[in-house]
Formats: C-alpha cells, sequence, structure tokens
C-alpha cells in the first residue's frame, strides 16, 4: 500500500514527540480537547471553501490528534492503536451486511434503515441515542431529524414542512405580540428547527449555507467598512441609510462574494 510507509512514518514521529518534546509530553486527553474540536473546525471551513490543500493539511492534522489520544490510551493500558483500527474494520463490516452478508438494500436509504437498526441491536436504547449533545444546535437538529427519518416519522413532500414552517412563524408572531420572552424563545426554536427540516426536503446542508451567508456577509461588510473609509467615514458617524447606499453598491460589486 503506497501509504504504510508515511503512516508508520507518522506514528513514528508522534511517538518521538511523546517522548521527546516537552510540550507533547504534557498533554492529556482534556488539553487535546478543544484543539481537536478547533482541528475539526477549521477542516469544516475548508470543505466550506472547497479548499482541496485546506482539506489535505486539516485532514492530517486531525489524523494526528487520532494518533495522539491513542498513544495516551496506550500509556495508560487503555488500548492500542491497533485496537482502533481493529474496532473501526469491525463495526464498519457488521454494519454493512450488504457489502459483506446477504442482506439486499435498493438504495441508500436501505442502508441509513439498516444502520440504524444494527446500532439498536448493539445496546443502544434510541434511534436519537447516537446524536451527541455537544453538536453545534443546527447540525443536531440536522441529525435528529435524519435518524427520526429512519424510522418514518418523517413528512412526506416539502410542501407539508414549508406550510409547517409557516405555522411555526405565525405562533412566533403572536408570542412577539404576546410579548412573553419566553414564549418568544420556544417558538424561535420552532422556526429554525422546521426550517433546518426544510433545507433538508431541498436537499441543502442547513449548516453549511447558513456558514456561506457568515461568509458574505462578512466580506461585503468589511468592504463597506473600506469604502467608507476611502470616502473619508466612519460607520459609527454614518446614518442607516448611507451605510446601505454602500452596501447596495457593494453587493452589486460582488453578487456572490
Amino acid at each position: 500500500m503506497e501509504y504504510k510507509e508515511n503512516f508508520e512514518r507518522l506514528v513514528n514521529i508522534m511517538d518521538d514527540l511523546r517522548e521527546k518534546c516537552p510540550w507533547d509530553k504534557k498533554q492529556t486527553i482534556q488539553t487535546l480537547r478543544q484543539m481537536t474540536i478547533e482541528e475539526t473546525y477549521e477542516l469544516a471551513d475548508a470543505i466550506t471553501e472547497e479548499n482541496w490543500n485546506g482539506i489535505k493539511e486539516e485532514l492530517g492534522d486531525i489524523l494526528l490528534h487520532v494518533l495522539f489520544y491513542a498513544r495516551i490510551a496506550k500509556e495508560q493500558d487503555q488500548f492500542t492503536l491497533n485496537d482502533v483500527l481493529e474496532t473501526i474494520c469491525n463495526k464498519l463490516i457488521v454494519r454493512h451486511p450488504h457489502i459483506y452478508g446477504d442482506v439486499k438494500v435498493n438504495d441508500d436509504e436501505d442502508v441509513k434503515k439498516n444502520w440504524e437498526k444494527i446500532k439498536l441491536k448493539e445496546g443502544k436504547t434510541s434511534v436519537l441515542s447516537g446524536v451527541p449533545g455537544s453538536l453545534p444546535a443546527v447540525v443536531k437538529a440536522a441529525r435528529i431529524q435524519e435518524k427520526a427519518r429512519q424510522v418514518g416519522f418523517e413528512w412526506k413532500h416539502k410542501e407539508d414542512v414549508w406550510l409547517k414552517v409557516e405555522e411555526e412563524m405565525q405562533e412566533l408572531q403572536q408570542a412577539v405580540n404576546n410579548n412573553n420572552p419566553a414564549e418568544v424563545e420556544e417558538e424561535l426554536g420552532d422556526v429554525l428547527f422546521s426550517l433546518v427540516n426544510y433545507a433538508r426536503f431541498l436537499n441543502t446542508d442547513a449548516e453549511n449555507a447558513l456558514e456561506k451567508t457568515n461568509k458574505k456577509f462578512i466580506n461585503r461588510f468589511t468592504k463597506m467598512e473600506a469604502a467608507a473609509k476611502a470616502e473619508g467615514k466612519n460607520l459609527y458617524d454614518m446614518s442607516l441609510e448611507e451605510m446601505d447606499a454602500i452596501w447596495n453598491i457593494v453587493k452589486k460589486e460582488n453578487p456572490v462574494a
């Protein structure tokens, strides 16, 4: 295998760092946790931007973290890197009986349903139990909905989902009219949850769509700041109408970015 030599090289480098580098020697699974989360978000950013060089680099960083955790586990007599590899290999084989067994599937939806059934047989108490509690809310909403879908708890048509969005928006407006902060929060959550659901029916990643809009807004806003500065103006001293005029120019010049 072409990657065998480099994989073994990386394992050896990790061992060297753990044994000889003062910083690497003092790391624990707790100190690595936040860094791993940051590396994952950096990978997500690279994917959103379709930056293939960035994806390559961030995948390497995450792979290093995998080896780091495995090395620490070995030191504490918990498990080894080989245990990690063996576990994931066995899991994939068990959860793909249509490849490694005699189960027949028609499409990817059948694959997902089988996956969830197998997880329940493995001891999961709920089809939702595999959703990490620490996931960002938009991502978590999508994962919850996907899992509920596997047991048939799903709208049949996207038009029905949109009607639900409109219903939730009306309930939000009513809560606003009632001037009830707790009710507003609850109904706003329902609106967002239903919009994530609608995004799924449009085959759109709600989290990624929102992040692209965040990046687009940042790009346009910073250009607006620069344009105002070029005119000798400061946003703090400008009216909304003045800023909006510059914003529209920037938007016209940057329809996508």
